[in-house]
């Protein structure tokens, strides 16, 4: 899976304040206890010249990760119908506006001044019309529901909340129905703009055209349900770029009603929630599940993540995917049941819970996991498959195959860029290097792997790609003037990128793809030379105890 031009931002309009911008049963084996932190041998990638680095990790007291949860052994957030965590008050905050279902909120925003609160009667609130019929908040502006207050576009107004104001507040609102069916591609019905500083909390946001929320700077997303939506639960994305996110406590289920995927073909861009050049995000103790594609993706030079504390089950494709990005901590999640819609169909490429595409750890790009891109403490539980590492070999900056079409990477920018990636660059530093995204540094230990192919049916065979681990690449072959041709990428990734599995439980059947992308190898084979993964790791076949 590999994914293609960012969201542009839309060109239109209906007025000169408005632009548009594009915007997972079985129980756990084994259960591992939080991490301490030990050292890693690092490197900084395969052709860059650098030797490896032994020694502990560096990472500044400023950033370093907390300690990994344990992963949970139910949803820990199960928040769509759950009337003590949505409702709101059932009175007047005090100097609240008082918005009855016969009055338009939008009016009333219009008349009073920013930092206003207006507290949404119970019944049913409708803002007129037209399409572009909306709210435009005021800077600082809060918009609380009382039980049962709804504000429903009716199919007929495409977005609920819109505009630039920073710093606006909605909760414990339904918001449904914006939008028809089939559009508002890449658009979001809340924080339409991914204005900064929002609080989108408490609140049920379903069956909405394109993304039910638009996530910007500092904003927190919080103890909602994203609910049954036409594309995704939400989708962070501003064209000036996202910083420093919080997606926390949210039940995230069944998005992607559209299926975009069909709609525009191979376009990536779909799932429970995306990110697209985000820095600097804790995603936690969601659940996430039953989405139409993958249940969350990180889309092109995003950094700084931690993962951590949720339950993503049953998503029709990949639990997570992280492509062409940098730095994250996934620990402490629980995947099941994922890939089981994807995996029988693509037989080609083993579908996997956890999907690391060209991305891996490097000192030069900031935020927490640096040093190493850990995917540690989390427990996998009839998957189609566990976790793929892979790097494409012919997609790199300045490519014609690089879908992410126009993008360079972060590890030197003032220098490599899209445009300076080229043929007559390309062979030497530091180009060579910088010009590719690398999964590098990438350290998958200490997690629970359980598969039982009777629990997900008669698909689910090795020769079919069900049950995989992997650590490969494709043979280099693209464009013609690629210094990454032929095994170039494969041995780097297999051998000197600083790749480990180690310290990690199996149960059932498992196999490994190793090297090249034909390559599957069993246990034997997968720990011994030249490989030597998952040294100090235990598999376990059915009957075993």
């Amino acid at each position: 899976m590999e994914h293609r031009d960012p969201p542009p931002a839309a060109s239109g309009g209906r007025s000169a304040w408005y632009r548009d911008r594009r915007i997972i049963g079985a129980v756990a084996l084994i259960v591992v206890a939080a991490l301490v932190a030990i050292g890693f041998a690092v490197f900084d990638g395969d052709s860059s010249g650098e030797q490896a680095q032994a020694g502990p990790a560096t990472t500044p007291a400023a950033q370093a990760p907390t300690p990994a949860p344990v992963a949970p052994t139910t949803p820990p957030a199960k928040i769509c119908g759950n009337t003590t965590a949505l409702t709101g008050p059932a009175q007047a905050p005090a100097g609240a506006i008082v918005v009855s279902t016969t009055q338009n909120v939008n009016q009333l925003t219009e008349a009073n001044p920013a930092g206003t609160t207006f507290w949404l009667a119970a019944g049913t609130h409708v803002l007129g019309t037209g399409p572009y019929a909306q709210v435009i908040p005021k800077e600082g502006n809060v918009y609380i529901g009382a039980p049962g207050a709804v504000l429903d576009g009716r199919k007929q107004n495409r977005y609920a909340f819109t505009g630039y104001a920073a710093g606006v507040t909605v909760k414990n609102l339904t918001i449904q129905n914006f939008g028809a069916a089939k559009t508002n591609n890449d658009e979001g019905v809340v924080n339409h703009d991914a204005a900064s500083r929002w609080t989108v909390e408490a609140n049920t946001i379903r069956h909405n055209a394109g993304a039910g929320v638009m996530v910007g700077d500092h904003n927190v997303v919080r103890g909602n349900c994203l609910q049954e939506n036409g594309q995704y639960g939400f989708n962070a994305y501003n064209p000036d770029k996202v910083n420093g996110i919080t997606i926390e406590g949210n039940e995230i289920a069944g998005n992607n009603t559209d299926d975009w995927e069909a709609l525009k073909v191979g376009c990536g861009c779909t799932g429970g929630g995306k990110f697209w050049e985000v820095t600097g995000a804790v995603i936690r103790k969601n659940w996430i599940h039953d989405n139409r594609s993958a249940g969350l993706w990180a889309d092109t030079n995003n950094t700084g993540f931690v993962i951590e504390g949720n339950y993503i089950s049953s998503n029709l494709a990949e639990g997570i995917v992280y492509e062409t990005s940098y730095n994250a901590g996934i620990r402490g999640n629980t995947f099941a049941r994922n890939g089981l819609g994807k995996g029988p169909q693509n037989q080609g490429f083993p579908t996997s819970a956890l999907y690391i595409s060209e991305s891996g750890s490097d000192k030069r790009v900031p935020g927490v996991f640096n040093e190493t891109f850990e995917i540690s403490g989390n427990v996998f539980i009839d998957n189609w498959g566990g976790v793929i590492l892979w790097e494409n070999a012919d997609r790199f900056s300045g490519s014609a195959a690089n879908t992410s079409t126009g993008a360079g990477t972060l590890v030197n920018p003032s220098v490599v860029t899209a445009e300076t990636c080229n043929a007559s660059t390309i062979k030497n530093q530091p180009y060579l290097s910088d010009c590719r995204w690398k999964t590098q540094n990438v350290h998958v230990h200490d997690n629970v792997f359980s598969i039982d192919p009777n629990k997900i049916g008669k698909t689910c065979a090795s020769r079919a790609g069900c049950g995989y681990n992997g650590l490969f690449s494709n043979w280099g072959t693209f464009p013609t003037w690629s210094p990454y041709q032929k095994a170039t990428v494969q041995d780097a990734i297999t051998h000197k990128q600083g790749n480990k599995f180690y310290d990690n439980t199996y149960a059932g059947p498992w196999n490994f793809i190793v090297h090249e992308q034909g390559n599957r190898v069993p246990w034997a084979s997968w720990q011994g030379a030249p490989y030597g993964q998952d040294p100090d790791s235990v598999i376990k076949v059915a009957g075993e105890r």
